[in-house]
């Protein structure tokens, strides 16, 4: 009979690969920022939520906090040196206010995670009492993650298009939310099972816009695509061409000059010109 505890180790290494796919899944986003040279309508939000959250889930994995857990430290790990790429991107591109938005943020990430630490460390003495501290804060922090795209959920609602909601993002969401909830069922773990049920929950949510709005969300070929329209001309029709006031024609100013031309020479100058 296979063990609970190898079956939990394999979903913890699925848990590892779809979370190693999430990180990497706004890279098209942030090479669209870099190519524009601007971040556009996308928010910084998921991925400052993010990263406190990987400092978090790495805390609590560490071995004087919570055993036994390097799955969960190696993946967070990884999260947060992305993330971290990811959002010196974001503040490269960004204009003065979000950039002073972003610098608040990360400022009170830092103090907060030095503050807890050294809270944890010095004031809880036994594994038990560590796990428990460390791991309410990451169900409210893993809570705040995943409900961060709420914002561009909103936006979509506002503006029938999903553009700023990347397709590829809520899928891997799901998915990523689904294994570690297994993963934390197998031997119930409820500081991982809550944030991770929610995050399910939210990347459904997200689905179902995608596929509400998804129609509406205006194509980019189409924007400003006009086709040239030519009016029929008559054999010997005078075509006139507007000149300004200032614009000097044989030494005199006019309104305008008109020019004879024939059809044929007008077809001649179309075909030339194409």
């Amino acid at each position: 009979m296979v063990s609970p505890d190898l079956i939990r180790n394999v979903v913890g290494i699925v848990g590892n690969i779809i979370s190693f796919g999430l990180f990497l899944s706004p890279v098209p986003t942030f090479w669209r920022i870099i190519k524009n040279k601007n971040v556009q309508n996308f928010k910084a939000d998921p991925y400052l939520a993010t990263l406190l959250n990987c400092m978090l889930w790495v805390f609590y994995g560490l071995p004087i906090v919570h055993p036994n857990s390097i799955l969960i430290v190696t993946i967070n790990g990884i999260g947060l040196v992305i993330e971290a790429v990811y959002l010196t991107i974001f503040f490269l591109f960004s204009d003065k206010k979000n950039k002073k938005k972003m610098g608040v943020v990360l400022a009170m990430e830092a103090l907060f995670m030095a503050a807890v630490a050294l809270g944890v460390l010095l004031g809880a003495h036994t594994h038990q009492r560590r796990s428990l501290i460390v791991g309410i804060l990451c169900v409210i922090f893993g809570t705040i993650m995943y409900s961060s795209p709420l914002t561009i959920m909103s936006q979509v609602v506002k503006t029938k298009s999903v553009e700023y909601m990347p397709l590829l993002l809520s899928v891997v969401s799901f998915l990523n939310g689904l294994c570690w909830t297994s993963y934390a069922l197998i031997r119930f773990d409820i500081f991982i099972t809550i944030p991770n049920g929610l995050g399910v929950l939210f990347a459904i949510m997200q689905l179902i816009l995608y596929a509400i709005y998804y129609q509406t969300t205006p194509k980019k070929q189409d924007k400003n695509l006009e086709l040239p329209t030519v009016a029929p001309i008559a054999k010997d029709t005078s075509i006139v061409a507007p000149v300004s006031n200032d614009d000097d024609v044989n030494g005199s100013t006019a309104s305008h000059v008109t020019i004879n031309i024939t059809i044929e020479q007008y077809a001649s100058l179309v075909i030339k010109h194409n």
